[in-house]
């Protein structure tokens, strides 16, 4: 990691230069039609690839299409339908309850409002941060997950281990209109070449300023 700010900002203002370049156009991998769906989806993304959530969603959905509907869904039936997502009792109970929040306290309408999100069961600040940037184009944070954790480390944009920790070094150098679409674009980088056990470092257009912190 770059030990100072400026030298991060720096190595920021590259990487995202980069980013731009590669994948000029980087969109969540997660099948939705609503703002509501895109929130059950991430909920059920937890420990999980996107491509089984959207073949698991695209029964849920059909089935239950909104909050009014997923709130009145048997909890049992709904762990049958999210089975395969891992953790399904867990997240069962979890959409159901944050459905009935959402009918209950707003009118089955998603919040645009962080604080009000994270209070939703099941629903954690990378959660909301995905509802509010790629539903509504609102930056309210940097999406951490698998990919964005262990390429930041790489490209020496961050040194920590916590999700929370690695957003809060992101969001010092990386420029609050880039958040969104930052995280779209290292994740896209991270299935392509970045993996992470045989990163394509040699095919790589960072090589050149990427540090490769921890690539054996």
């Amino acid at each position: 990691m770059f030990s100072d700010l400026a030298d991060r900002k720096a190595q920021a203002r590259r990487v995202v230069r980069q980013l731009k370049k590669d994948y000029p156009i980087a969109e969540c991998a997660l099948n939705y039609e609503t703002p509501f769906q895109l929130l059950i989806a991430t909920i059920l993304s937890a420990q999980c690839t996107d491509v089984r959530v959207n073949i698991v969603t695209k029964d849920l959905f059909a089935q239950y299409p909104d909050a009014h509907a997923m709130a009145r869904a048997p909890v049992k039936t709904l762990e049958k339908l999210v089975q395969t997502t891992g953790f399904f009792r867990n997240k069962a109970k979890n959409i159901h309850a944050a459905s009935q929040a959402l009918d209950e306290k707003f009118d089955g309408e998603v919040p645009q409002d962080l604080a009000k999100l994270v209070d939703l069961p099941g629903v954690g600040r990378k959660t909301a941060n995905v509802v509010l940037g790629t539903a509504f184009g609102i930056p309210s944070g940097i999406v951490v997950d698998t990919h964005v954790g262990r390429l930041t480390k790489r490209m020496g944009l961050t040194d920590k281990g916590d999700a929370v920790k690695i957003e809060k070094d992101l969001l010092e150098i990386v420029p609050k209109k880039e958040w969104i679409q930052f995280s779209h674009r290292l994740i896209h980088h991270g299935r392509a070449i970045c993996a992470a056990r045989k990163p394509k470092c040699h095919d790589c257009h960072f090589a050149k300023f990427c540090p490769q912190v921890g690539v054996a």
